[in-house]
C-alpha cells in the first residue's frame, strides 16, 4: 500500500532481474515487498493498475536510493547523458518530467507508458506521484531528521501518497478514509525505518528523530554497533509504539470496505502489526539485521484485523 522497498516479506516467488530490460527489473520486485502489491484474489483490472502505480513508485524509490539496473538503460530512457547517469537529483527532474507527459502527452519510460492507460481510466491526478519524486529529492538532502513531526511531514510525501492512489484506483477515496489511510501509510514507514535502521545508517541517512534520541541518551554511534544496548532498545520500542497506534487508528479504513478490498486493506495493517511484534520478539534489537514476521504471525494479524480486534 505505502512507499515500497524491496528485500523485505515475500509475497510469493522469486525476484528475476534482467538489466537488459529496465521494466521487468523494476516491476519483478513485486514479489520481495513486504506488502501484497497486487494479490490474485482482486479483479484483474485492479491488479494491473495497482501493478501500474506500483511500477512508478518502485522505480522512484531507486532513482532516490541509487538501486537502478547497472547500464545506465533508465537513464537513456528519460534523456539523461551518460555523464549524469548517476546523479540522482538530474534522474529524479528527469522522471518528474517524463511524469509530466503521462498527463499531456507520450512518456518516454515504459514504464511511465504504462501508467498512463491507468491514470486515464482511474483520473488519477498528478499530485501523488509528485510528492513520492519530491521525497526522494528529500532524501538527497536531508539526511536527519530533528522531530517526529519533521518524520511525519516526511512520511506526508513518501509513503502516504501510495496509500490514497490505492484508494483512488479501487474508486473508495472519501476523506476520511484518506485520514485512516495516512495514519496507517505513516505507521508502515515508520515501522520501515525501525526495520532498517542500520541499512539506513549505512545510506547516511537516519530516520529516528534527533529529539527522540537525546531523550533516550542515544548516539550515532550506538546505531553502528553490531547490537543494540538498552538505550537503543529503548528508543526503538518507544517509536514501535507510536507505529502500533498510528495503525490502530487508521483501522476503521479496513471496516469501511467490503469484499476483496477489505481483504487486501487488511493484510496492509496486519504486516505492520506482525513487523511491530517481530521487532518486540527481537527484544527492539534490530541492529543485527531487520526482524521479520513469519507467515503464520502475518495470517493470525490478518484474522485479528478482519475481525476489528487489535
Amino acid at each position: 500500500m505505502c512507499r515500497p522497498r524491496p528485500g523485505q516479506q515475500t509475497v510469493t516467488g522469486t525476484t528475476t532481474t534482467r538489466t537488459d530490460d529496465p521494466e521487468r527489473a523494476t516491476l519483478d520486485k513485486a514479489t520481495a515487498e513486504n506488502f501484497p502489491v497486487a494479490p490474485f484474489f482482486l479483479p484483474r483490472a485492479w491488479r494491473a493498475d495497482l501493478m501500474a502505480v506500483y511500477g512508478f513508485a518502485r522505480l522512484v524509490d531507486d532513482i532516490g536510493d541509487g538501486d537502478l539496473a547497472p547500464g545506465g538503460a533508465d537513464a537513456r530512457l528519460l534523456g539523461v547523458s551518460p555523464e549524469r547517469a548517476e546523479d540522482r537529483l538530474a534522474l529524479l527532474d528527469a522522471f518528474e518530467a517524463d511524469l509530466r507527459r503521462v498527463f499531456d502527452s507520450t512518456p518516454r519510460h515504459p514504464l511511465l507508458r504504462r501508467l498512463q492507460p491507468t491514470v486515464r481510466r482511474r483520473s488519477l491526478t498528478p499530485e501523488p506521484f509528485l510528492g513520492l519524486i519530491a521525497a526522494n529529492r528529500q532524501d538527497q538532502l536531508v539526511k536527519r531528521y530533528e522531530t517526529y513531526d519533521d518524520l511525519l511531514a516526511y512520511c506526508e510525501l513518501s509513503a502516504n501518497p501510495v496509500g490514497r492512489l490505492v484508494l483512488a484506483v479501487t474508486g473508495t477515496s472519501t476523506p476520511e478514509r484518506i485520514r485512516h489511510s495516512d495514519a496507517i501509510c505513516t505507521a508502515l514507514q515508520i515501522v520501515e525505518h525501525l526495520q532498517d535502521v542500520a541499512e539506513d545508517l549505512g545510506r547516511d541517512r537516519v530516520y529516528l528523530p534527533a529529539a527522540d534520541m537525546k531523550r533516550f541518551h542515544v548516539q550515532e554511534a550506538d546505531l553502528a554497533t553490531p547490537t543494540a544496548g538498552a538505550s537503543v532498545r529503548a528508543l526503538v520500542a518507544y517509536e514501535a509504539q507510536r507505529a502500533r497506534d498510528l495503525l490502530n487508528e487508521g483501522v476503521p479504513l479496513v471496516g469501511s470496505v467490503h469484499g476483496r478490498l477489505r481483504l487486501l486493506l487488511a493484510g496492509f495493517v496486519a504486516g505492520g502489526r506482525a513487523a511491530i511484534e517481530a521487532i518486540a520478539a527481537a527484544e527492539y534489537d534490530v541492529l543485527p539485521g531487520p526482524p521479520r514476521p513469519g507467515k503464520l504471525r502475518l495470517l493470525r494479524e490478518v484474522g485479528v484485523t478482519l475481525r476489528g480486534e487489535g
